[in-house]
């Protein structure tokens, strides 16, 4: 559960980017589906910096001839609040079959502090702590004691001598050496 109020678009797109990843996990592979589910509230509420509300443009094409759409942050605001998170937030993600299969549907973002994930969520659920503007050594996404102690990855050993790594090689062929 993430409360988007009067945070900053895009250091709140970065936190959520990476728990639906599951880099705030001991366990994280880049090539398999290890994030959660994330529940924004509040999503009319988010900030900008500087100019962005008037000078930021959202664009995009019908496909038709001449179709170039754009509307400005505060236009896009007014219209549906929701795709200004949702456009941040998979925008820094890799476009890729993960991210198309499973991150685009765990996230759900909601305008207003209502939302149907209730029963889900755990009672005594807090949200995630505000995102700060400098990102210190000991912040980790709200999530200190997620993992448990004795989980870790196992390290992954690559030697560095080409020789020992080459294959299974024919008896008229060989490699020469670098």
């Amino acid at each position: 559960l993430v409360n988007a109020e009067n945070q900053t678009v895009g250091r709140l797109a970065v936190q959520v980017a990476q728990i639906l990843r599951g880099k705030h996990k001991p366990t994280f592979l880049p090539n398999k589906d290890m994030g959660d589910h994330v529940v924004i509230i509040n999503a009319e509420k988010v900030n900008f910096t500087g100019k962005k509300w008037t000078q930021k443009l959202y664009r995009w094409h019908t496909g038709y001839p001449g179709g170039l759409k754009q509307r400005t942050a505060t236009e896009m605001l007014e219209k549906n609040p929701i795709n200004i998170l949702r456009k941040a937030i998979l925008g820094m993600m890799k476009k890729n079959t993960l991210r198309h299969s499973f991150h685009e549907k765990r996230l759900k973002i909601y305008t207003g502090p209502e939302h149907p994930h209730t029963i889900e969520l755990p009672d005594n659920v807090k949200p995630l702590p505000p995102v700060p503007r400098a990102l210190n050594g000991d912040f980790h996404f709200g999530l200190e004691t997620y993992a448990q102690p004795e989980t870790f990855q196992e390290e992954i050993r690559v030697s560095k001598n080409r020789k020992k790594n080459r294959p299974y090689t024919r008896k008229y062929r060989s490699y020469p050496d670098f």
